[in-house]
């Protein structure tokens, strides 16, 4: 039995990592197309932005896309676009960043969540349609952590009720789920380029649809700039020139110029990272305790950029060892691990008894016909997850030498975890991040 490190042994992991982690790639021709837009004082125009949204159109293959100053902005502008508004219901996965869910409350709107599936981490479409009521509106669907959420079961139910559904892209841009873009299967596709992101080009985001209804409805919510007479909604055409919405969403030039540059490079950047997060996974095929968090190699589907990689933990394989020291003991051997994704959404205060704008009562049903949170108690896996699902190294680079140490590391724990079961003092009794799941 190898000592672990965490108890006195050697650590498994002795390579500097190089540039494993390092991201984005910046090269001088992204300086140069930024610099450009720098010293034409262009940063608040539009003549780069509309050539990067026809670039990432063709690029997704859809009609339309539209710039966005950061991928909440996208995501408010896709709800909103959708018909969003007052009194009605958005469904969302409970496991997810605030940006995903709170766009609603400026609408007037409310969401209701949804439990995810625990192999996926995406929302699960078994527990979707009985939460479907005559007030919802539009369901937003997370491709959480790189991984396609089932577009199938989603979209069937979808259909069936005539609910519009949202596709926040934002851990997942450029990624396939059985052979099609994700942003694409739905009705309209939102989500963040901000610097973690794997598609990253600083504070930006990107409304994707075929429906010209919705895209004419986003440019109304903030881009009056772009708001003109020739929409072909006839019903906003009275409004033309004027800040609807009130919000001033374009997108900074400098990162539309980046994100050019870095649109040509980024599908073969993302196979590159593929290739180096499979192969840390194989390596590790059958190490009990862990499971990768990945989709099935002939499925037609893929990982996209593999934001913020993690894995799935079972602590009953390992004689009950808590995720808490697990990661503890991997971390020590000099290997990225650490435990939990986004806490529960609706097990923060902000979703139960805030009141943000002043009603009078909280915010999240200041304008609903019921109360929703009545429902929360029915979301047992993602109050769970935290206890069974842990970060690990995002690598953005295929060293194998790299990759293996750090693989090795996470096996010399799971062969080893008898020896750390007796100073377990178990995990706390509330786990996960209110923020972003980006790590270092």
């Amino acid at each position: 039995m190898a000592q672990l490190a965490i108890l006195g042994g050697e650590r498994a992991v002795q390579t500097p990592p190089r540039d494993s982690f390092h991201w984005p790639i910046i090269t001088e021709e992204d300086e140069a197309e930024v610099l450009d837009v720098l010293r034409r004082g262009a940063m608040s125009d539009t003549d780069i932005t509309k050539r990067f949204e026809r670039e990432f159109a063709e690029w997704q293959g859809v009609e339309y896309a539209l710039g966005f100053c950061n991928g909440t902005a996208s995501i408010h502008a896709a709800m909103y676009g959708c018909g969003v508004g007052v009194g009605d219901e958005v469904i969302c996965p409970a496991i997810t960043y605030w940006a995903s869910a709170l766009p609603c409350f400026s609408l007037g709107a409310t969401v209701a969540f949804a439990d995810i599936d625990p192999v996926t981490l995406c929302l699960d479409p078994n527990d979707l349609e009985h939460r479907i009521t005559n007030r919802t509106k539009a369901i937003v669907v997370v491709h959480y952590l790189g991984h396609p959420a089932d577009m199938d079961e989603i979209m069937a139910v979808a259909r069936k009720h005539g609910v519009k559904v949202i596709e926040d892209v934002s851990h997942a841009q450029g990624g396939l789920y059985k052979g099609r873009r994700l942003g694409t299967i739905g009705d309209v596709g939102a989500m963040s380029m901000m610097t973690g992101k794997s598609f990253a080009i600083g504070e930006a985001g990107m409304l994707v649809t075929n429906s010209r209804a919705i895209y004419e409805r986003a440019l109304t919510l903030g881009h009056y700039e772009r708001y003109t007479a020739d929409l072909e909604t006839e019903a906003l055409r009275p409004f033309a020139g004027l800040p609807v919405g009130g919000y001033k969403y374009r997108m900074h030039q400098m990162s539309s110029a980046m994100g050019r540059v870095q649109l040509k490079y980024y599908d073969a950047r993302c196979t590159e990272i593929r290739r180096a997060m499979n192969y840390f996974w194989d390596i590790l095929e059958g190490v009990p305790g862990i499971r990768a968090h990945r989709v099935a190699a002939d499925s037609g589907s893929d990982m996209a950029g593999w934001y913020a990689a993690h894995g799935l933990y079972l602590p009953e394989e390992l004689g009950g060892l808590s995720l808490t020291r697990f990661t503890e003991a991997v971390r020590a051997e000099g290997a990225a691990c650490s435990p939990g994704v986004n806490m529960a959404l609706h097990q923060h205060p902000l979703l139960q008894t805030c009141d943000v704008y002043g009603h009078g009562k909280p915010t999240r049903i200041a304008n609903s016909e019921r109360d929703v949170r009545r429902v929360d108690s029915s979301l047992s896996v993602s109050e769970r997850i935290n206890y069974r699902a842990y970060y690990v190294p995002w690598f953005k680079k295929f060293y194998p030498e790299i990759i293996e140490e750090q693989a090795n590391a996470y096996r010399k724990v799971c062969e080893n975890y008898q020896s750390l079961l007796a100073e377990d003092r178990g995990d706390p009794v509330l786990m996960g991040r209110a923020g972003t799941t980006t790590r270092g």
